[in-house]
C-alpha cells in the first residue's frame, strides 16, 4: 500500500472511530426522553429492534453464511449466551443510571473500563504488566477509594458498568466474531426473552410501546439503529488504526457523558469527585503512555 493510500485509510479510520465514540458519548441525550419508560422495557426494545436492524443489514449484504457454523459450535454458542447476558446487564445498568440522574457516575465506569481490562488480562490471559501499568491500576484504585470515602458509598454504578463490559470483552476474546456478526448473534440469543417480556408487559397493561407519544414510540424503535450504527462505525475505524490510537480516542465517549452530566443535567461534581476523577485520569494517562511505549519498543524490535 502506498504512503498516500495508507494515510487516507488512517484518516478514514480516525473519522469512523471518533464518530463512534461521539455517538456513544451522546447516548444520554437519547435515553433521557424515555425516562418515563422503565429501564427494563427500554432494554427489551433495544434488544428486539437491534436484532431486526442487524437482520436487515445482513439481508441487504447477503451475509448470513457465518450463522450456521456459529450455531453448530456449542462452546462458541455458550460463550455468546454468557456475553449477551453481560451486555444486556451493562445496557440495563446504563439506561437506568442515565434516567435516574447518574450520568456522571456512568461516565466514570467507562473511564475505569480500560484499566479494568488490563487487570482482567493479567488475571485471566496471563498478560504481563509493565511498571507503568501497575502504577496506573494503583492510581485508579486510589481514585475509586477516594470517591467511596468522600461520598460515603461505593460507586457501584461505575464499577458495575466497568466489570460487566470488561467481562463481556474477555468473553468475546474467547469466541471472536466480527462486530456485526457478534452483535447479531448476541441480540438473536436474547430476542426471545426480550419479546416474551414485552408481551408480558403489554398483557399486564404496563407496555409503553404505542401508548405514549409518537416521539416516545419512535425512540423505542430507533434504539436498534443507535445501538448498531456506532458499533459498525467502530468496526470500520478500528481495523484501519493501531490499537494505541483507538485507546486514546476511546476517552471521547465518557468525556462527553461527563460534560453532559455536569453542564446539561446539573449533576453534582464536588471536590471529592473531582479528586477521584483526577486520580483516575492520571491513571489513564499512565496507561496511555505505557501503550505508546510498548508500541515504540515493538517497532524498534522489528527494525532491529
Amino acid at each position: 500500500m502506498s504512503s498516500n493510500a495508507s494515510t487516507s485509510e488512517s484518516g478514514r479510520g480516525v473519522a469512523f472511530t471518533v464518530a463512534a465514540f461521539i455517538c456513544w458519548g451522546l447516548f444520554p441525550l437519547y435515553w433521557k426522553p424515555l425516562h418515563d419508560v422503565p429501564a427494563l422495557q427500554i432494554l427489551c426494545h433495544r434488544i428486539v429492534w437491534s436484532a431486526l436492524f442487524v437482520a436487515a443489514v445482513l439481508t441487504v449484504r447477503n451475509h448470513w453464511g457465518w450463522l450456521p457454523a456459529a450455531v453448530r459450535e456449542p462452546r462458541k454458542l455458550g460463550i455468546f449466551a454468557l456475553s449477551s447476558l453481560l451486555l444486556s446487564l451493562n445496557w440495563l445498568i446504563y439506561i437506568w443510571a442515565v434516567n435516574a440522574g447518574h450520568v456522571v457516575e456512568g461516565s466514570l465506569g467507562y473511564f475505569i473500563n480500560p484499566l479494568f481490562n488490563v487487570l482482567l488480562g493479567r488475571l485471566f490471559l496471563s498478560e504481563r504488566l509493565s511498571g507503568l501499568q501497575n502504577a496506573a491500576l494503583l492510581l485508579a484504585a486510589a481514585g475509586v477509594a477516594w470517591i467511596t470515602y468522600s461520598a460515603g458509598a461505593l460507586p457501584w454504578i461505575a464499577l458495575s458498568l466497568a466489570v460487566t463490559f470488561g467481562l463481556y470483552g474477555l468473553l468475546r476474546k474467547k469466541a471472536p466474531l466480527a462486530s456485526l456478526e457478534g452483535l447479531a448473534l448476541e441480540t438473536f440469543l436474547m430476542t426471545p426473552l426480550a419479546a416474551v417480556a414485552l408481551v408480558w408487559f403489554e398483557w399486564q397493561g404496563q407496555g409503553a410501546f404505542g401508548h405514549g407519544s409518537a416521539a416516545q414510540t419512535s425512540l423505542l424503535i430507533g434504539a436498534g439503529v443507535v445501538t448498531a450504527v456506532p458499533l459498525l462505525l467502530f468496526a470500520a475505524g478500528a481495523r484501519r488504526l493501531k490499537l494505541a490510537t483507538v485507546g486514546v480516542i476511546q476517552y471521547i465517549g465518557p468525556s462527553i457523558q461527563l460534560a453532559l452530566g455536569v453542564l446539561l443535567f446539573g449533576e453534582a461534581f464536588d471536590s471529592g469527585r473531582a479528586i477521584g476523577f483526577g486520580l483516575i485520569w492520571a491513571a489513564l494517562l499512565l496507561y496511555s503512555v505505557a501503550g505508546l511505549l510498548q508500541m515504540w519498543q515493538g517497532r524498534r524490535a522489528v527494525a532491529a
